[in-house]
């Protein structure tokens, strides 16, 4: 029965119509809080009270359904990047065509990548899958007090999961509603002078969803981006305030110019190193998962599909080599229309066969670390950031390179919106990664099928894919991003890590990027890492 009702049509639909909600939110968090969640918990608690009055509901299909709107829910991080090319003035809105293509090629990249590492990373790994094991502990509670006998004691986990959401919801709107009147603040704001020459301040934004993501993510985290925060405005900003020569400006305009121009290229730098040396840890699980995904297929051939159990079957990799060879006919047509259109026509062949190959090659170690990293310390952990900085620096100086010295000047204005356009193609299928495997943990806790829990992660990033750009032009009408031309910084969203990696984009490109910042911010990763090493 658990085989037979795990992927189902209505499995599928009610994922779908749990990723409208969360996408949407996810988005929205992004853009204002540089934050997005997992969507693995709700999901399913969401899924099992939808699912309590039918009949011959498994376990395994409630795993589908959060496995359909967690994909979906994850790829929202997108937001990451993609908003850089409003930010540049490259992009007016989002065009529909142009963004589904992004999140579907690179999301299906970031399905199919992740299904070799399964073995090596879930299945004969100690990695702690917070979120994915927390999920499959929600769902086998649930499942074990239904087959029990005790119905009431089901339908009730399932209302008071509904009901808990239900009532969040609607008071962090009626908090929404008190700060868009002004009977309450909506943040707490303030800059001083250390000394003569030296500013700094704090900035508290005020909302129960942010509280919300504060718990999703865990204390642990939580001091991190404390720390963070202390060294930056507690030594950076004072720091670096001093060296700035600004004869007027309030306190807060200093703060901030400093914080825009000077602390988020060490914080880049910071990053950077982190995920370098996630990739350096990695070399050796992404090997023996191909190994194993290889040998696996072999075994199967060899005797008839009957050596290895349900449990243990994954999408052929042959299947998995055709898919990814038919995605790259549309990642090939979305680089040669943005090329055409942008001003590099003149160079459309060695720009599109490069950057085709850079994307196919990036993307499987990117993959591998999104993928390594969610085990470790949870998908909604993950520095999916700093990946991004990684990539956008790569691609940024090959462009530069190869093609800077043929369009100088303004002229290479083009070459930073197409050094974010194929970014932003990698970064979704970092996005996915960085769920998949949280998933298939999941999975592997409720004896599902992980060919069947692909298919649904596959379906995910279509659903997703479908709903992120009607969203991002809604938001981006009603509140455009901080740096946009014609913006208004009152109501503006953010977008920090657009933001940043826009400039990180224009900085490489035109030769203006304060790579001393970089390399100080490296020396603290640096730091971290081996005090990291020194605590385990």
């Amino acid at each position: 029965m658990a085989a037979q009702s795990e992927l189902t049509l209505r499995g599928i639909v009610i994922g779908i119509f749990i990723t409208l909600i969360f996408t949407a939110a996810n988005i929205y968090f992004g853009l204002k809080a540089g934050l997005t969640f997992a969507t693995s918990i709700p999901a399913a608690v969401i899924s099992m009270a939808v699912l309590r009055k039918l009949q011959h509901v498994t376990i395994q299909e409630n795993n589908i359904v959060q496995t359909v709107a967690s994909a979906a829910g994850t790829l929202s991080a997108i937001v990451f990047v993609l908003p850089g090319l409003i930010m540049i003035g490259w992009w007016q809105d989002f065009p529909f065509w142009m963004t589904f293509g992004i999140c579907l090629t690179g999301g299906v990249l970031g399905v199919m990548y992740t299904i070799p590492l399964r073995r090596a990373l879930v299945t004969n790994s100690d990695l702690p899958y917070p979120e994915g094991v927390a999920c499959a502990e929600v769902l086998k509670v649930g499942t074990e007090i239904g087959r029990s006998g005790n119905d009431e004691g089901n339908h009730s986990i399932g209302r008071i999961g509904l009901r808990v959401v239900i009532v969040g919801s609607i008071s962090s709107a009626v908090f929404a509603v008190i700060v868009a009147t002004r009977l309450f603040a909506a943040s707490v704001s303030y800059y001083f002078n250390v000394s003569t020459r030296s500013v700094t301040g704090f900035d508290f934004s005020l909302s129960l969803a942010l509280f919300a993501v504060g718990h999703l993510v865990g204390l642990w985290v939580g001091l991190a981006m404390l720390v963070g925060a202390l060294v930056g405005w507690g030594w950076a900003v004072p720091h670096y305030s001093t060296l700035l020569d600004v004869a007027n400006g309030s306190a807060a305009q200093l703060a901030q110019a400093v914080w825009s121009e000077k602390v988020r290229f060490l914080g880049a730098g910071t990053i950077g190193v982190a995920a370098v040396w996630a990739l350096v840890k990695l070399v050796r699980p992404v090997i023996s998962g191909l190994q194993n995904a290889w040998r696996s297929t072999r075994m199967r051939k060899a005797r008839h599909g009957d050596a290895l159990p349900r449990t243990e079957f994954d999408i052929p990799i042959s299947i998995v080599a055709l898919v990814i060879a038919i995605t790259i006919v549309p990642i090939i047509w979305l680089l040669m229309d943005f090329v055409r259109t942008s001003g590099l026509h003149a160079h459309v062949m060695p720009l599109v066969a490069g950057t085709t190959l850079f994307i196919l090659l990036i993307t499987i170690l990117v993959a591998a670390v999104c993928g390594y990293m969610a085990g470790l310390i949870g998908s909604s952990n993950s520095p999916l950031s700093g990946i991004g900085i990684l990539v956008i620096i790569v691609v940024s100086l090959l462009l530069m390179l190869g093609f800077g010295h043929l369009y100088p000047g303004d002229e290479a204005q083009a070459l930073v919106a197409y050094a974010l356009f194929a970014t932003s193609i990698i970064f979704a299928g970092a996005t996915i990664a960085n769920d998949n495997l949280q998933d298939l943990k999941t999975g592997q806790l409720v004896d599902a099928t992980p060919w069947k829990q692909q298919v649904a992660l596959v379906i995910g990033v279509v659903a997703g894919a479908i709903i992120i750009p009607p969203v991002l032009d809604l938001l981006r009408e009603a509140y455009s991003f901080v740096g946009a031309p014609g913006a208004e910084s009152t109501h503006a969203l953010p977008a920090p890590q657009a933001g940043l990696i826009s400039t990180l984009a224009q900085g490489v490109i035109e030769n203006s990027v304060a790579w001393n910042l970089l390399g100080m911010g490296a020396l603290i990763g640096v730091a971290a890492v081996v005090i990291d090493e020194l605590l385990c």
